[in-house]
């Protein structure tokens, strides 16, 4: 039963139920009061979330991303670029938001004010990262939010994803302006994704011991999706790397013994160089997907070598130019007349 008790000129109710902390609340008139009793009675009954307000005023968004940030970040194989993450969330104003007064609408007007500055797919990672904190924080650390706003929040719309491809020149051009970069990797990390669909973390992370030379294949152990996989390397790709590897090389050194930051960096001053409008180094990896196809590669082997588990995602990085599939019906047109003729040809000698 709740105790409604007058202190003063205000009204203050308290419930107690066994297995969970005393709420308690004052309010100014004495119906106020019961009615909320009567809810937080009905809440706990059906072993809701009682919701303590004390103890939500006493923390913020901010604080749930900082203890995220060195229990949860640290485990992640991307650890690095979610802790640089966090730090800019931090920096919002939506971090010193008390737990007590953050609602779906206040992260609703944040996302719209972040929409003003960053694109869909960027807003679409930071919900994706400030749902799962709250996630956590709910079912592991026990903090009694009465629910998480960042997964009721409706996720702006991310368009079908990227097209660019190099057109004809281009890749002289980003030749080019990587051969003159102050990076010694830039250039050979560049041709290397070419000529394998990698991603820039993937070769950041490859080692002498994952290159089989003798079977001509690169073993990737850890990947963004988790599974592991073994690629064939090119020509080009082979040459590559034994231009790369010193005669001291230990198995467990670094290919490209460079850092992400450093590649970023570099990458930028090559844009800058090259006028090349709207290129990505991501852009890479479709470019070599792409190319992988117009070789004549099936989707099985394709997918083997970028990683896809899904089809429908390596058909999001595949970009064939329509130029080039009507060179290649023309091709097929020709063969398939000149062995008609061939055909006719031998009836006729007979």
């Amino acid at each position: 039963m709740a105790s409604i008790r007058k202190r003063g000129s205000r009204w203050h109710a308290q419930v107690r139920r066994k297995g969970t902390p005393p709420l308690s609340r004052s309010f100014a008139r004495k119906a106020d009061a019961e009615r909320w009793a009567r809810q937080m009675e009905a809440e706990v009954d059906r072993r809701g979330l009682p919701v303590g307000l004390k103890s939500l005023d006493d923390l913020t968004v901010g604080d749930i991303l900082k203890r995220y940030q060195a229990e949860v970040t640290p485990q992640k194989r991307g650890a690095v670029r979610e802790e640089m993450a966090i730090r800019v969330l931090l920096k919002h104003a939506l971090a010193k938001v008390p737990l007590s007064a953050l609602t779906v609408a206040k992260v609703a007007h944040h996302r719209d004010i972040r929409l003003k500055t960053v694109k869909p797919a960027s807003m679409c990672r930071e919900l994706a990262l400030y749902q799962h904190a709250f996630k956590v924080a709910r079912n592991v650390w026990g903090i009694p939010l009465p629910e998480n706003p960042f997964a009721l929040i409706e996720k702006p719309r991310v368009s079908d994803g990227r097209t660019r491809r190099l057109q004809p020149g281009e890749w002289e051009q980003l030749r080019d302006a990587c051969g003159r970069s102050r990076n010694p990797h830039i250039l050979d990390m560049v041709e290397f994704g070419l000529e394998t669909a990698m991603r820039r973390g993937e070769v950041l992370r490859l080692r002498w011991r994952d290159i089989n030379a003798a079977k001509r294949t690169l073993h990737i152990p850890h990947a963004k999706n988790g599974h592991p996989r073994t690629i064939p390397l090119t020509p080009r790709a082979l040459a590559i790397l034994e231009a790369r590897k010193p005669p001291n090389a230990s198995p467990s050194d670094l290919v490209f013994s460079t850092t992400e930051d450093a590649v970023k960096m570099a990458w930028r001053r090559v844009m800058k160089r090259a006028p090349l409008v709207d290129f990505r180094y991501h852009d890479l990896r479709h470019e070599a997907v792409s190319r992988f196809f117009e070789m004549g590669l099936s989707v099985p082997e394709v997918a083997l070598i970028s990683g896809h588990r899904d089809t429908r995602m390596l058909m999001r990085y595949t970009h064939l130019r329509a130029d080039f599939i009507a060179s290649k019906i023309e091709s097929l047109k020709s063969d398939s007349i000149s062995q008609d003729e061939g055909s006719n040809t031998v009836a006729i000698d007979q």
